[in-house]
């Protein structure tokens, strides 16, 4: 299965490749995950419809792929040293403009995987349980370096926390999520919930 996988991913250009995720992106934002089709992404992309479902299988894992490729780098990769200072690290890799279009976009698509399973499977499989286990990694550093306990109730629930915060900012506030809220907001409730101090 992985020399399949990796048979399809070289056929196409690391560039080729961004340049796809960003055209799939554009579309997500013009007209929804329901609208899009395979038709348009080969449209917009000069590319045919084989060579897609030859590469990713089906729109779901297209979509999927596409958003974590449009992540700013990976959880995992972070290591300042000190937990607050992986989060702020974390948070100042999106600007707020790109974070309100974002934060857009995923309340769109958080609604079409409530609706569509294969897209939720995508989700779960290709971004959902890899970034999980990118944040596991950035937390446990945490706990070998002694900031948080091995024990912490709080700890299985620090995604929830970040994400909640992320994804109903425009909900209650009627303001997108920004960087200062973020950080603020990481000061005030996700670091004291793990008992790590803040100045």
């Amino acid at each position: 299965m992985t020399e399949v996988a990796t048979a399809r991913r070289s056929r196409i250009t690391p560039e080729r490749e961004a340049e796809l995720y960003e055209a799939v992106l554009d579309l997500l934002r013009e007209v929804g995950y329901d609208a899009l089709t395979m038709d348009a992404v080969a449209a917009r992309t000069r590319s045919s419809k084989a060579t897609l479902y030859r590469q990713w299988g089906g729109k779901p894992e297209l979509v999927a792929k596409a958003i974590r490729h449009g992540k700013p780098g990976r959880a995992g990769d972070i290591d300042t040293g000190s937990l607050r200072g992986d989060f702020r690290m974390l948070v100042s890799r999106e600007d707020d403009c790109t974070m309100e279009r974002n934060s857009a976009l995923m309340r769109g698509l958080f609604m079409a995987v409530h609706t569509n399973p294969d897209l939720l499977r995508a989700f779960k499989e290709l971004l959902v349980e890899p970034e999980m286990d990118e944040f596991r990694s950035l937390l446990q550093r945490a706990i070998d370096r002694g900031e948080i306990r091995a024990d912490c109730p709080a700890l299985e629930y620090v995604v929830h926390m970040l994400i909640g915060a992320f994804a109903t900012r425009a909900l209650i506030d009627d303001h997108p999520p920004t960087q200062e809220f973020l950080t603020s907001y990481i000061d005030a409730v996700v670091l004291p919930a793990l008992g790590v101090p803040t100045v």
